[in-house]
């Protein structure tokens, strides 16, 4: 038996509510495909309304006594968590790359990532603080305090199995939130797996629960409705978050919503074009450009353009491209057929208007939903690839003459999650960062996640924060006293 074949005949494949498998009760189940081959893993346990009501039944049981569980005993639970995780680190990582098709190496430094929000908000969850003032008028005392939100709806994006679905899980139990989630269809394998890890770090049954669907609109919207849910936070497309928020409205939930991207790049005169290509690299091609930080829109100074485009067309031409799991691989697969002939269409659409392909811009041979890296030039103003979210391998450059132009070009979109720009003048740094309409600005770096830092943005790309000390605040109510 293979570490592949161990690992799926071992894996959790059923519901998690009340801290155990539970099958859907409808007993019907749906596949989970390799995007590398098409083929299916295994099948899981398909949810519906009946398990979705039975689950916010346990979290809203289970809720009152979380909530005043210690602090220090939450953060106690978190922190063993992480340890199992980074324990199993490798089953993690293999598992990631199995059902959402990202390299090896991708992977791993999920688990990393991913894991170290579990870390963060244990040190987090004993931080919760209020305050105690005298009233301005001397008539009486102030008194605020943080409490819990309650039982909160978490919805996770395939792209990022385990850390979309850590960020939302660390701060919400470190707040003293029952939770459950939906992961996403393509790809529940890592966060049933997470759930069993949970409870073995000690996790009471019922404060957390994972429920798989294949029909996630019947699902979710029956809960939505009930008033026993009290938050939503959800990652995904702008559209899909847009019908969230209408049934949000419903029961006015406290909603957190990480949205849709549409990264610009910018690449002034005076930047070091060898750190901008390698930016651009770690912007454009991590998690094969499905990410919603992706580097997407290469707006870049004409008087280095050429330069910059020869030396990113050789880099994204001499990636490795083929099955995460195999050595050597920069360049896993698209997560369906689907997002593989949605990423070409972006692509014919802008050489039907002018663009220039310098490399890619085809499938790649073999089985699997695989995209050659593609760099596209000469761009057209009114190319959807400079208005859509790409979610793949494929970088499109267009050129400006000074910094007004780069500016207006980054801020040409709907979108504000992510930006990037590449310059020596620390003013023109702070200046374009400032003018810049995104919730996240990389000034000279292609990487912005960090665990310590609000990730979040503006526009149609979102409401609220996660991470950082921020991140906590989306779980928690705040109440004013007044005292006598």
């Amino acid at each position: 038996m293979t570490d592949i074949d161990a690992l799926l005949a071992a894996l959790p494949t059923d519901l998690w509510i009340g801290g155990h498998q539970v099958p859907a009760s409808s007993g019907s189940r749906f596949p989970v495909h390799n995007p590398a081959t098409g083929k299916v893993l295994v099948e899981v346990a398909d949810a519906d309304p009946a398990d979705g009501a039975q689950a916010l039944t346990i979290a809203a049981t289970t809720q009152p006594a979380w909530a005043a569980t210690p602090p220090r005993r939450r953060a106690g639970i978190l922190y063993r968590a992480w340890e199992l995780v980074t324990a199993r680190r490798h089953d993690f990582a293999l598992l990631m790359t199995l059902e959402m098709g990202k390299p090896l190496p991708d992977s791993y430094a999920e688990v990393g990532y991913g894991g170290d929000f579990l870390r963060w908000f244990a040190e987090e969850a004993v931080r919760i603080n209020g305050r105690y003032t005298p009233s301005p008028s001397g008539n009486g005392r102030i008194l605020v305090t943080k409490q819990p939100v309650g039982p909160t709806l978490a919805i996770t994006p395939w792209n990022f199995p385990l850390a979309m679905g850590t960020r939302k899980i660390g701060p919400a139990l470190a707040a003293g939130c029952a939770m459950v989630v939906k992961p996403a269809s393509e790809t529940p394998l890592t966060m049933l797996l997470l759930g069993q890890i949970l409870a073995e770090a000690g996790l009471p049954p019922g404060v957390l629960s994972i429920l798989p669907t294949s029909r996630p609109a019947q699902l979710t919207d029956p809960m939505l409705a009930d008033s026993r849910l009290r938050k939503l936070t959800f990652t995904g497309s702008t559209a899909v978050g847009k019908h969230l928020l209408a049934g949000a409205a419903t029961s006015v939930l406290r909603t957190s919503m990480e949205l849709g991207g549409n990264a610009p790049f910018v690449v002034f005169a005076d930047a070091d074009i060898d750190a901008a290509v390698e930016g651009a690299m770690a912007a454009k091609m991590r998690n094969t450009g499905q990410a919603c930080t992706a580097a997407n829109r290469f707006h870049v100074d004409n008087a280095v353009r050429d330069e910059f485009t020869a030396r990113l067309t050789e880099r994204m031409r001499g990636l490795t491209v083929g099955p995460g799991h195999l050595d050597g691989v920069q360049v896993g697969p698209l997560i369906t057929e689907k997002q593989r002939h949605a990423v070409d269409e972006l692509v014919i659409d802008a050489v039907t208007k002018g663009a220039v392909i310098t490399t890619g811009g085809a499938y790649a041979d073999g089985d699997g939903y695989f995209y050659l890296p593609t760099v596209l030039t000469d761009v057209s103003a009114d190319a959807r690839v400079l208005r859509e979210e790409v979610f793949g391998p494929v970088a499109a450059i267009t050129g400006f003459d000074d910094e007004d132009q780069g500016i207006a070009a980054a801020n040409n979109t709907e979108y504000g999650l992510a930006a990037y720009i590449y310059t020596r003048d620390l003013h023109r740094a702070l200046r374009v960062s400032e003018a810049i309409e995104a919730g996240m600005v990389g000034v000279n770096r292609g990487i912005i996640s960090d665990v310590a830092a609000p990730f979040g943005g503006i526009k149609q790309s979102g409401l609220g924060r996660e991470a950082g000390s921020e991140g906590i605040d989306e779980y928690l109510e705040t109440k004013y006293v007044a005292l006598q």
